[in-house]
């Protein structure tokens, strides 16, 4: 199974930019995505900005990841 994660853009540099999610700092390649943005959300797999997505998409996910998490014994 495959799983990407909403991811919010923090800082970048050329084709590398450090992407936040719940307070976990990592660095990503966002080669894929054309014009990055400072805080913009990207759904990140394998280490790849691999598609933009909406604030609210990306709250409604990482609440959704949240909830899962919980509910896992």
């Amino acid at each position: 199974m495959c799983l990407a994660v909403p991811y919010r853009i923090i800082s970048k540099d050329k084709n590398k930019a450090i992407a936040d999610v719940f307070g976990v700092k990592k660095e990503i390649d966002i080669r894929i995505i054309e014009d990055v943005k400072i805080d913009e959300y990207v759904l990140v797999h394998a280490g790849f900005a691999i598609q933009r997505v909406s604030q609210e998409e990306a709250k409604e996910t990482l609440e959704l990841l949240t909830e899962l998490c919980e509910n896992v014994e």
